[in-house]
């Protein structure tokens, strides 16, 4: 179906239109009801939005336990856009970079700067396995997917290296001109040490995660390295994942209006399948759920995502633009709703996704 138009569509501000698709892009953006085109789909009752774009996801299925197909957490799950968070460091981009070629969903990655990624889950734990020369190389040798280097600088991964692995992740982004994204999570090292490290466009990912070493202290205020960070223009990521995502610390965030930047899902086989994740939709409507509007929750997972990356195509519906589009509805309908620390919640209403445009491609979720 090459050509088609998608019917009374609405956007999340409420406005009713028709979109117009050809030749795999947004032809035309149009008064609902106005659109003509060889195929028509019938979309009363769902919002349209640019297509999703989650941040940090684990997309390379031969590593366990954080690995999944593309598409299974890609377009199945009304992503168009992933970003795989450091699955792979030098010695893997390029399985990463062929199998993104055979995808429905549009890949980016952040190259690990420990050569071997995820093949173990302490990558940093020895410092010979962050090889400078293999990361500058594969920055140039697949400069169409890297649009970042993931450090993970929490115990388990770091071991007894402490702070160096960051520090040497700093200079290797300065050489690169690549932004770092940062996983934060128990310590040592300090979050104290980790964060002042970070530069303007630099993202922390799990800024919302309930561990001691976090982002806000006891009385869940917001630290001040937090605070400066924010001051700099460090990036926010959610994150969610397994172990990672609380909601006393993110309904702190909101009192203490810290703004919602990027919401991601850290999604890979175990957490899709068994939980706290599951899916996108289900991460969206957490932030619904602790009275977001629907027009914020989008935009963190369109426009601001888009922005980030450097492609602004991605946030917007325009003609000319190839068309990535989300299909979704939001349900009146009640929910329970789990954090990573087992923490419940009730939600009266829903996101559910209904099928994507994927570079032109139509697929129902």
């Amino acid at each position: 179906m090459e050509n088609f138009v998608l019917r009374h569509v609405k956007r999340v501000n409420g406005e009713e239109i028709d979109i117009v698709i050809e030749e795999g892009k947004i032809a035309q953006v149009m008064m609902a009801g106005s659109g003509q085109g060889e195929h028509v789909i019938d979309c009363s009752g769902l919002f349209v939005s640019s297509g999703w774009i989650d941040l940090h996801v684990h997309a390379f299925p031969e590593f366990d336990p954080y690995g999944d197909e593309i598409d299974e957490i890609g377009v199945k799950q009304g992503v168009t856009t992933i970003v795989d968070a450091g699955s792979c460091g030098a010695d893997r981009i390029a399985d990463l970079a062929a199998s993104s070629k055979k995808a429905k969903t549009n890949v980016y990655a952040f190259l690990n700067i420990s050569r071997i990624g995820l093949e173990r889950i302490d990558e940093l734990s020895r410092l010979e396995w962050i090889d400078k020369g293999k990361v500058v190389q594969a920055v140039k040798d697949y400069k169409e997917i890297i649009v970042g280097l993931k450090a993970r600088i929490s115990k388990s991964v770091v071991c007894e290296n402490g702070i160096e692995p960051l520090k040497i992740a700093r200079a290797l982004s300065s050489e690169t001109d690549l932004p770092l994204m940062v996983h934060i999570g128990s310590g040592p090292p300090k979050i104290e040490d980790i964060i002042p490290l970070l530069e303007k466009g630099d993202v922390i990912t799990h800024y919302l995660n309930g561990k001691q070493n976090n982002l806000f202290d006891e009385h869940e205020n917001p630290r001040q390295v937090l605070k400066d960070a924010i001051k700099r223009g460090v990036h926010l990521d959610v994150g969610h994942g397994t172990a990672s995502f609380s909601f006393k610390v993110a309904e702190a965030a909101k009192r203490h209006h810290i703004a919602l930047n990027t919401i991601s899902t850290d999604i890979y086989r175990r957490n899709r399948i068994n939980g706290p994740v599951y899916s996108m939709a289900n991460v969206l409507t957490k932030f619904l759920s602790l009275g977001y509007s629907l027009e914020e929750v989008i935009a963190a997972v369109t426009i601001n995502a888009a922005n980030w990356l450097k492609k602004p195509e991605l946030g917007r519906i325009k003609a000319g633009d190839a068309a990535n589009l989300t299909l979704f509805a939001v349900k009146k309908e009640p929910i329970t709703l789990i954090d990573s620390e087992g923490e419940k919640r009730v939600s009266d209403q829903r996101i559910e996704t209904k099928g994507v445009v994927a570079n032109g491609e139509f697929i129902e979720c």
